[in-house]
């Protein structure tokens, strides 16, 4: 497919890379040059150097022969303005990032009127996935992902102690016809192989066949456990604690949000109900503890700087915080709150592009997905003609460690597969994929229209 990207920042840049993964031709379009001159050297794309809010830029790419324009510069009216007349001059499908809290109140208003396809929110997205984790963690009672005769179930493995201690390898011996497809560890998530050993404080996701997996739900699920929160602090009065603040007020938590800038606080004084906004500086020990830090259900991070985010998480971890949530931009800092011993360490720009794609590639491939933890993905795929992974045994593919190929549905047939495994054309695969390795994911699953590289002719 021919996509223009508008915006060489962190997102659109994201979005390309894993887009060049699925072999698609991708074009940039950015105001600075030396930004493009950067990005011809280094990508395998075609650039442009202009608006993209002029229409000549948007005539002379002949944008009418693009089948998606995905708007991500920092201004949402631009963006808004870029896709509609992007659309308007012929592009099949366009999609815009906007952040405002005022626009996304009178969303499919704009999407409407301005005939934009879809429109993706990073903030949104990522306070999604952190109020799942605080609102609804351990609360569903058939597991977390099912499509046809497959579940899968999340449990802290404590509630299963004949895994602790225990390797990959056993996992067939403890739980028959089951697969660990993936592991939490102090908040990190990775894909297991091997000789990778199951923790006591580890969280654990297990894929098998509906009835089985019900049956061990019922074993570990813990009834309730997090329907009592009640007192949650929020540092950072940006855009997600905002939404965050919003969406665990209406929950029944009381929430506390701590913002240093006044003009910001006073803006979420008049726009949030039943928020207790502090105007303050939290890297100062004493107001966090003035403020019964100690009290929390749960202590959320969401400043604009990874640096603060990293010494306020550990600092709620040190006073005995159950949960404690950070966001971070780069992903070196994630790996160091998961070595910090942090519940959970979310990064917007792989959800936010994990969002783009699924819209990208629409329903014909990818028939569902579910995000773990804010940083792995469950999906279900169709095994089409040309993909490079059909007709050959799994041990043979030499697949990336942040992919599994969990479970295959044949017809009737349910399969948790072994290194012999082959995956064959109308295959429902579920697939497990770390987001930050969706480029990887998107050149596996991309349908080539030839044979498959792996393929056995």
């Amino acid at each position: 497919m021919k996509i223009a990207i508008v915006g060489a920042g962190k997102l659109g840049m994201s979005v390309a890379k894993a887009l060049l993964g699925g072999d698609h031709s991708v074009t940039i379009i950015d105001t600075n040059e030396a930004v493009i001159e950067k990005i011809s050297s280094q990508m395998d794309v075609m650039v442009v150097q202009g608006n993209a809010k002029e229409i000549k830029i948007l005539k002379q790419l002949d944008i009418d022969t693009y089948d998606y324009l995905i708007a991500t510069t920092f201004n949402d009216e631009a963006n808004i303005v870029i896709s509609s007349f992007a659309k308007k001059l012929g592009c099949s499908k366009v999609v815009a990032r906007v952040r405002d809290p005022e626009h996304m109140q009178q969303i499919n208003f704009i999407k409407e009127t301005m005939d934009i396809d879809h429109i993706v929110n990073p903030n949104q997205g990522i306070t999604v996935e952190i109020y799942k984790y605080l609102a609804e963690k351990y609360t569903l009672s058939n597991g977390i992902f099912s499509s046809g005769k497959v579940s899968l179930v999340e449990f802290p493995v404590k509630r299963y102690p004949r895994l602790i201690g225990r390797s990959m390898r056993d996992i067939p011996e403890i739980l028959p016809n089951m697969l660990v497809a993936a592991v939490s560890k102090n908040g990190k998530v990775i894909i297991p192989h091997g000789d990778e050993i199951i923790d006591k404080d580890d969280f654990v996701y297990v894929i098998g066949e509906k009835g089985p997996i019900l049956e061990l739900n019922s074993k570990v699920h813990e009834r309730g456990k997090y329907t009592d929160l009640q007192k949650v602090m929020i540092v950072g009065g940006g855009k997600t604690g905002f939404y965050l603040a919003e969406m665990l007020s209406e929950f029944g938590a009381a929430v506390k949000l701590i913002e240093r800038d006044k003009d910001r606080c006073h803006y979420l004084s008049t726009h949030l109900e039943d928020v207790m906004i502090l105007h303050g500086d939290a890297t100062d020990l004493t107001l966090l503890e003035e403020e019964n830090l100690d009290m929390m259900d749960a202590f959320v991070t969401v400043t604009g700087f990874d640096e603060d985010n990293l010494l306020l998480a550990l600092t709620a971890k040190q006073h005995g915080i159950e949960d404690v949530i950070a966001t971070v931009s780069r992903s070196s800092y994630a790996e160091i709150i998961s070595r910090m011993g942090i519940d959970m360490a979310l990064n917007s720009l792989d959800i936010t592009t994990s969002n783009i794609l699924h819209f990208v590639q629409g329903s014909k491939k990818i028939l569902s997905s579910h995000l773990i933890e804010g940083q792995a993905e469950i999906m279900e795929i169709i095994a089409t003609p040309h993909m490079q992974i059909l007709d050959t045994p799994l041990s043979e593919l030499e697949l990336h460690d942040g992919i599994l190929i969990a479970a295959i549905h044949r017809g009737s047939q349910v399969i948790i597969p072994k290194g012999d495994t082959e995956i064959h054309e109308n295959d429902r695969i579920i697939l497990l994929s770390l987001l930050k390795d969706r480029a990887i994911t998107e050149s596996l699953i991309k349908d080539t229209g030839r044979l498959g590289f792996f393929r056995r002719r």
